[in-house]
C-alpha cells in the first residue's frame, strides 16, 4: 500500500516484476519485501476492493476516459476475480504485496493490457482510503445490528422480570430495593448510546475519497460524484489531501468500539458476580458455562470474562492507531498500512463478544427468591422510612435522614431489619410515627413506590420497554 502515479494506465508490470518497478534497477531485498507485504491482512478488503473498481471503471467508461470495450473486459475480469475469492482459488501472492496490486495482477492475467487502465485517474492512496473506508462502514452496520439484538434480548428478560426484585448497590454494598428488569433495562441505554454513536460515525465517515488520486486530485475529466453514489457514499471529500490521509473515520469507530467494550465489560462483570455462590443471583446453563480439570464441583462463567477481556484489545487497537497517526505530515505515509490490523482485531473481538453476551442474556435465568431475599438486605428501605418521615409527618428531610439513621443503628444493636423494628422503638425516636409506616418498609413496596419517570416501578420499566420496542422496530 505505498504511493505510485495517479495518471498512469500502464502501472501492471507482467513477468512478475513491481508493479511500481520502472523506477528502479533490481528488485527489493527479501527483508524489505517481508516488512513491505500486506497482502496477509489487507486480503480482508477484496469485496471493498472489487467494488471500488468497478465504480472506477463505470466512471471512466462514462467520461470517455477508456472505452466501452475497456471497461467491458475490466468489469468481466473483475467478476470472475470475485468468483475465484468466493470460491477460494484466488492465487493471493506476496510478490504483488497487496489486495490492490493482487487484483490488478489477476485482472492482466485475465484480459490482458485492458487491465491496466484501470488505475488511471486513481492511486493506491485512494484506492486503500475508499476500500477502508467502505470495510470500517459495513462493520459499523454489522456492530449496530448486532447491538439492537442485544437489546432485544435483555428487553426480553426485562419485560418477564419486571416486577423481579433485587438489590440495587452503591459501592457495591445494598443501597435501595430495585427490579431485576430496571436493572436490565439500564444496559439497554447504555447498548443504546453505542449504536448511536456508530451511526454517528458512519454519517461523518460517509464521504468518499475515491478520486483524489496520490494526494492531489486528477488531471483527468473524472466524475466523483457518480463514483461516491455507486458505492454508496453521500458526497465525494473535499480536500484530496485529506482525503487519503485521513483515518478518523477509522479511530471514531475505535473509539465508539472501546466504549462499547467497557459496557459489555461490566455486564459481564455482574454476571460473574451474580453466579457466585456468595450471590447466587443467576444460574448459566452447560451452553455458557466450563469447568475445571482438578476440581469437580466447579462452573465458571468463562464466556462473561472472556468477555469482560476483551476491552483491553479494543481499547489497544484504539491506541495503537491513536500512536500511528499522531505525527504523520499530510498526505500519506506507509505507517498508514498499519492501520487495517488492530481495526480487524478490534471489531472481529467486538463481534464476538456481542454474539457471546446475547447468547448469556438469553441463556441466565434469575434466582428470584434469592435476589428478593437480598433486597431487603443491609436496612435497603431506610430511604423509605424517610421519604415516609417527610411526606407523612412534614418532617425536613435532614431531619428525618437524622431520624432514620438513629433507626438503623437502632435495629442493628437489636439484631433486626428494620421492618422488624417494634413501633415502640420507632415512636422513641419520633413521637408521631404510626404502625401506616410498616407499609413503606418492604423492598416490594419500596420498589413500587419509585414511579417517577424512569424509576424502578414495575410499571415504569414496563413503559421504559414499549418505547424501546418502538424504537428498534
Amino acid at each position: 500500500m505505498t504511493e505510485d502515479s495517479p495518471d498512469d494506465p500502464n502501472t501492471a508490470s507482467p513477468g512478475g516484476q513491481a508493479m511500481w518497478g520502472g523506477r528502479f534497477a533490481t528488485r527489493p531485498a527479501d527483508l524489505m519485501q517481508a516488512i513491505n507485504v500486506s497482502i496477509g491482512f489487507d486480503r480482508r478488503l477484496a469485496d471493498q476492493d472489487l467494488a471500488g473498481s468497478r465504480a472506477h471503471a463505470a466512471m471512466l467508461r462514462m467520461q470517455g476516459v477508456i472505452t466501452s470495450e475497456d471497461e467491458a473486459a475490466i468489469q468481466g475480469g473483475l467478476d470472475a476475480i470475485a468468483t475465484e475469492i468466493r470460491d477460494g482459488t484466488f492465487p493471493f501472492r506476496d510478490e504483488f504485496e497487496d489486495i490492490h496490486m493482487n487484483v490488478e495482477a489477476r485482472l492482466r492475467e485475465l484480459i490482458g493490457p485492458a487491465a491496466g487502465r484501470l488505475h488511471t485517474a486513481r492511486s493506491r492512496n485512494d484506492q486503500v482510503a475508499v476500500d477502508f473506508r467502505l470495510w470500517v462502514r459495513d462493520a459499523c452496520d454489522r456492530t449496530v445490528a448486532q447491538l439492537k439484538r442485544l437489546q432485544g434480548a435483555l428487553l426480553d428478560r426485562a419485560e418477564q422480570h419486571a416486577d423481579t426484585l433485587m438489590p440495587g448497590f452503591t459501592h457495591l454494598q445494598p443501597a435501595q430495593p430495585v427490579t431485576f428488569g430496571h436493572h436490565l433495562m439500564a444496559y439497554v441505554e447504555m447498548f443504546g448510546r453505542d449504536a448511536g454513536r456508530f451511526a454517528d460515525a458512519r454519517r461523518r465517515m460517509n464521504e468518499c475519497p475515491l478520486g483524489a488520486a496520490a494526494l492531489a486530485g486528477s488531471p483527468f475529466p473524472i466524475d466523483r460524484d457518480a463514483t461516491a453514489r455507486a458505492l454508496g457514499f453521500d458526497r465525494p471529500t473535499a480536500n484530496s489531501l485529506d482525503s487519503v490521509s485521513d483515518r478518523d473515520f477509522a479511530l471514531e469507530a475505535l473509539a465508539a468500539a472501546t466504549l462499547c467494550g467497557v459496557h459489555l465489560s461490566r455486564l459481564a462483570e455482574e454476571l460473574v458476580i451474580w453466579t457466585t455462590p456468595q450471590f447466587g443471583f443467576v444460574r448459566l446453563s452447560d451452553a455458557f458455562s466450563t469447568g475445571s480439570s482438578i476440581m469437580p464441583q466447579k462452573r465458571n462463567p468463562d464466556a462473561a470474562e472472556l468477555v469482560r477481556a476483551k476491552v483491553g484489545r479494543l481499547m489497544g487497537s484504539f491506541t495503537q492507531l491513536t500512536l500511528v497517526m499522531k505525527g504523520l505530515p499530510l498526505a500519506y505515509s506507509k505507517d498508514m498500512q498499519e492501520d487495517k490490523v488492530p481495526t480487524f482485531e478490534a471489531f472481529d473481538a467486538l463481534e464476538l463478544s456481542l454474539a457471546a453476551m446475547t447468547g448469556m442474556v438469553l441463556d441466565l435465568e434469575p434466582v428470584a427468591e434469592r435476589m428478593a431475599a437480598a433486597a431487603g438486605a443491609g436496612f435497603s428501605t431506610a430511604t423509605d422510612l424517610a421519604d415516609w418521615l417527610v411526606r407523612t409527618l412534614d418532617m425536613p428531610f435532614r431531619d428525618a435522614h437524622h431520624v432514620t439513621g438513629a433507626a438503623v443503628k437502632r435495629a442493628e444493636a437489636l439484631g433486626v431489619d428494620l421492618p422488624g423494628l417494634p413501633l415502640a422503638e420507632l415512636q422513641a425516636l419520633s413521637p408521631g410515627i404510626t404502625p401506616a409506616v410498616y407499609d413503606v418498609l418492604t423492598p416490594a413496596a419500596s420498589a413500587a413506590s419509585r414511579t417517577s419517570f424512569g424509576g424502578t416501578a414495575p410499571d415504569q420499566v414496563r413503559r421504559q420497554a414499549a418505547l424501546w420496542r418502538e424504537r428498534l422496530s
